[in-house]
């Protein structure tokens, strides 16, 4: 398996940032770590490994991107207005400054092929690349979310202002007329969300049920999955169900 490591200056976030790259060709995915996670996650927890298949047959390659969510997310010693306009600034380098270099590695990789870039995660992962892919379905055409929640008041409680709004997809998606130009740009893509229904799940559960409702208001076509009682909030289940979802995006 062909795997790169890169560090690279944002102007973002005024600082290097790191991340790995697992594949020599096929659709680019980006994955978001999960919560406080690192780029090199996905491969400690095996979830490289479980889709090994795909990548090895030039299917998929993974770009494994650096959170920042103990600035923003999870510093609760902070506060919140400067917790989300930090994120706000992660927001910006993904999108601005990673994206494009995914989709430039990805074109030398693909004989500068034009391909559609997937965004996942598991958790806090899940609930990053549902809010991206939400936010910018313009530059994202398909997501496998695991186990996210999707609303602000996890990390936020009652505080709410106009960037905590941008970020809480059942929030936004709930306002969003159903004829906005993003919904029927939502209706062309693929959504996969998926949560146990075992352990640490409870919040999970409550948020994916929510968002599976307001994608059926709008007509966005969604798979939305409650795996058994005994599937738990952990990555032996993400292991199984990330390389069954990819089959149904690659």
């Amino acid at each position: 398996m062909k795997i790169e490591h890169f560090q690279e200056y944002s102007f973002c976030l005024q600082r290097d940032m790191e991340y790995k790259v697992y594949g020599h060709s096929g659709k680019p995915c980006i994955v978001f770590p999960a919560q406080d996670g690192r780029y090199f996650d996905f491969e400690n927890f095996k979830m490289i490994e479980s889709c090994q298949k795909f990548i090895d047959q030039g299917l998929i390659q993974f770009f494994c991107v650096d959170s920042i969510d103990l600035e923003s997310w999870s510093n609760q010693e902070k506060k919140p207005r400067e917790r989300i306009e930090q994120h706000e600034c992660w927001y910006d380098y993904i999108c601005d400054e990673f994206t494009p270099r995914v989709k430039q590695i990805s074109a030398d990789c693909n004989d500068h092929a034009e391909l559609g870039i997937l965004l996942t995660g598991c958790s806090m992962g899940a609930a990053h690349s549902l809010n991206f892919f939400l936010r910018r379905p313009d530059l994202f055409d398909s997501v496998i979310a695991l186990s996210g929640v999707y609303h602000a008041r996890q990390f936020f409680k009652n505080y709410s202002d106009d960037l905590v709004y941008a970020n809480s997809p059942i929030q936004y998606i709930e306002n969003m007329h159903y004829d906005h130009f993003y919904v029927d740009l939502y209706r062309q893509r693929k959504i996969i969300l998926c949560v146990g229904q075992g352990a640490w799940e409870d919040e999970m559960i409550k948020d994916t049920k929510k968002m599976e409702e307001l994608f059926r208001y709008k007509d966005i076509p969604a798979c939305v999955d409650y795996w058994g009682l005994d599937v738990n909030h952990d990555w032996p289940w993400w292991r199984k169900q990330l390389p069954y979802y990819l089959t149904k995006i690659i």
